[in-house]
């Protein structure tokens, strides 16, 4: 089993290495590619030291049988040929091609079977913060179709990048020391602060992150549900959150839900409002699952249940989703 890593100084690519390793996942064969800025670093996996090579177009990537990569959109567009041209599969973790009617979009939790169909040999990985709701809206769904999903996201620094968080660590030393504050990862100081805008916005008031959560769930749930979301930069550095307001075609009890979601794969239910007991992202970064609490009934609709969940977005929001559909190709010899 020979895999590659492409982006593996970014912050996801250093996930990959440590998810494939926690995972005792079967390579044989290890290739890392980056930019010109990450050529020549070295990296230890399973106590051999890898250096990254400049990612080119050439044949580097003969033999390769998976590709993680994590680079970007533009380099996802650029490279893709070259990446698939010897029949390696390419999970892609960027935008560039979430949306083609060609390329699967694929949460191993909710639509694993969509993998298997691949004629680019490009499968896509979903925005972090959909493949965190849908995993939880999954087991909901099998109960009562939704049909309306509002959702309020709670979005870490991390979810900018490793650069991200380490702006916010320099803001809040910057602060406390007096300092002029650094901004550039974000259109203002993130430290102390929320930013209502994640990604562009598009003509239509919405950003592209929260255009992603409402095309992204129709396509992995292959449903007509309408989602509509407002994304939120909050100062936390690792893990989002997000607060989901549900409605489906017939009423469901809280206990149902609940009960749904403990039984999910991927889940863990949290939710004990009598001990205080609910999901934050200070304890769910690093962890696998997403967990969910506040699980009520939704008072402006009978047919309506609302929740909270946290995860973190770097492994299960990316990485972990990634590795977790080469997982499920393998198994099926595919």
């Amino acid at each position: 089993m020979k895999v590659a890593i492409v982006g593996a100084s970014g912050a996801v690519g250093q996930e990959f290495l440590r998810v494939l390793d926690e995972r005792n996942f079967p390579l044989d064969e290890l290739l890392l590619f980056g930019s010109e800025r990450s050529a020549g670093k070295k990296y230890t996996f399973r106590g051999k030291e890898y250096e990254v090579k400049l990612l080119q177009h050439n044949d580097d990537f003969k033999g390769v049988d998976y590709a993680f990569v994590s680079a970007g959109a533009g380099t996802s567009k650029e490279f893709a040929g070259t990446i698939t041209k010897h029949g390696a599969v390419m999970i892609d973790n960027s935008s560039a091609f979430r949306m083609e009617p060609d390329v699967p979009l694929v949460v191993p939790e909710c639509n694993a079977e969509d993998a298997l169909v691949r004629p680019r040999g490009i499968i896509a990985n979903p925005n972090c913060t959909t493949i965190m709701m849908v995993v939880v809206l999954k087991p909901i769904e099998a109960l009562s179709h939704i049909t309306r999903i509002h959702v309020a996201s709670y979005q870490s620094a991390s979810g900018a990048g490793a650069q991200a968080m380490a702006e916010l660590q320099q803001q809040y030393k910057e602060l406390v020391e007096g300092k002029p504050v650094t901004v550039k990862k974000f259109a203002y100081q993130l430290a102390y602060n929320v930013i209502p805008q994640v990604d562009v916005f598009t003509d239509n008031g919405y950003t592209k992150e929260e255009m992603k959560m409402f095309n992204e769930t129709r396509k992995i749930l292959h449903s007509d549900v309408r989602c509509s979301a407002m994304c939120v930069r909050i100062s936390s550095l690792r893990s989002h959150s997000e607060a989901v307001w549900i409605e489906t075609e017939k009423p469901l009890s809280v206990e149902q839900v609940q009960a749904a979601i403990a039984a999910a794969p991927g889940v863990t239910l949290q939710d004990d409002p009598a001990t205080q007991t609910y999901p934050m992202p200070l304890f769910t970064g690093g962890k696998d699952d997403v967990y969910v609490g506040r699980v009520r009934k939704d008072l402006a609709n009978e047919n309506g249940i609302t929740l909270w969940l946290s995860g973190d977005q770097i492994k299960k929001g990316a990485a972990l989703n990634a590795v977790q559909i080469a997982e499920y190709l393998i198994a099926q010899g595919r």
